[in-house]
């Protein structure tokens, strides 16, 4: 059980860390780019403590050596991922979709590889966060719902930054993939 209580506090900790920088920038947007995803976003929050209540059962209990602490590891790739993208947006990274009125197009950093690595970040840790639990039913609580909300915002991201950028994210668009380099 020392795995998964470790994974927790590492989620713990990623919110404590983000919540504030999410706070840090936060602006009334002009006009409603986000279209709800971020209560999708939220909803997954709250549905992601029922997969870790299974872990610490034995219902769907995966009895693979090492598969927790790979889980750990997971983890902590996706964060870094995820905050280096979030370091590389600045200014531009907030807890919803919204377009400022000094927005730049970012396409330095991880986002010369691909479009959304803050999301792609997102999505890894996730995926490591169940597999910490060793139970595929942490596994499907922690990862689907992220899945879900991620295809949602990227879809309402990407219509504000082509109606934002046009040509410029057009072109973008054409030269990167959306969360995994060469090929997705």
């Amino acid at each position: 059980m020392v795995i998964p209580i470790l994974a927790i506090l590492v989620r713990c900790l990623w919110i404590a860390v983000e919540y504030p920088y999410l706070r840090r920038y936060k602006v009334i947007p002009q006009k409603d780019w986000d279209k709800n995803s971020a209560m999708l976003w939220d909803a997954a929050n709250l549905i992601e403590p029922i997969g870790m209540m299974f872990g610490f059962t034995e219902i769907g209990r995966l009895h693979v050596d090492k598969l927790g602490e790979l889980g750990v590891v997971v983890l902590l790739v996706g964060i870094v991922i995820r905050w280096t993208a979030i370091h590389n947006l600045g200014q531009y990274f907030t807890g919803t979709v919204l377009i400022k009125n000094d927005h730049t197009l970012i396409r330095g950093g991880l986002y010369r590889y691909v479009r959304h690595p803050a999301y792609t970040g997102t999505l890894i840790a996730h995926l490591g966060l169940g597999l910490a639990f060793s139970n595929w039913i942490s596994l499907l609580f922690s990862s689907i719902p992220y899945a879900l909300a991620t295809a949602y915002r990227i879809h309402v991201e990407e219509q504000a930054l082509r109606e934002t950028f046009d040509d410029e994210y057009v072109e973008y668009a054409k030269q990167t993939k959306r969360l995994i380099p060469g090929f997705f």
